[in-house]
């Protein structure tokens, strides 16, 4: 007898906008796939030229820094938590705790299509452990493990 599947879900940026306080030009998801409360979900950023960043990183060779494509994977984990803790509204912060076996694969240049890969490696109370890869066209361009901490602000 098999398993039943997992229920997946799907956020627009309207919902991603709901789930994560973070704004332009510091937030990196564009929408979500395939989440699976608790459990894992895909991030999408698509990387285009008129970003900011890339006046700077590099003029003339474009390239979306790894840094980034670190945090993009955190505001995917970040909006699956609070989804997964019905957290929405309620102004929880998700903060970086650590950050293990980083490693940045291939160039990620405007026009790429950028997936945000997490799964749940463990939790307890609001830490929470996640792998991440990031993906482009099917290939790695980067993979980390990290730890967050999630926070929500008492009432004034």
């Amino acid at each position: 007898m098999t398993e039943p599947q997992a229920e997946t879900l799907s956020f627009d940026i309207h919902r991603v906008k709901e789930l994560l306080p973070h704004r332009y030009p510091f937030l990196y998801i564009d929408k979500m796939r395939d989440v699976v409360l608790g459990q894992s979900a895909v991030g999408i950023k698509n990387v285009t030229v008129n970003e900011d960043i890339f006046q700077g990183h590099f003029p003339d060779k474009p390239v979306f820094p790894g840094v980034l494509i670190i945090e993009a994977m955190a505001q995917t984990a970040s909006a699956l938590v609070v989804e997964s803790l019905d957290l929405a509204g309620k102004n929880p912060l998700v903060y970086f705790m650590s950050l293990d076996s980083t490693k940045f694969r291939k160039l990620v240049e405007p026009g790429d299509q950028l997936e945000l890969h997490v799964d749940l490696i463990r939790k307890r109370g609001n830490v929470w452990k996640f792998g991440g890869r990031g993906i482009v066209d099917g290939k790695l361009v980067a993979e980390s493990v990290f730890t967050a901490m999630i926070v929500i602000p008492k009432d004034e």
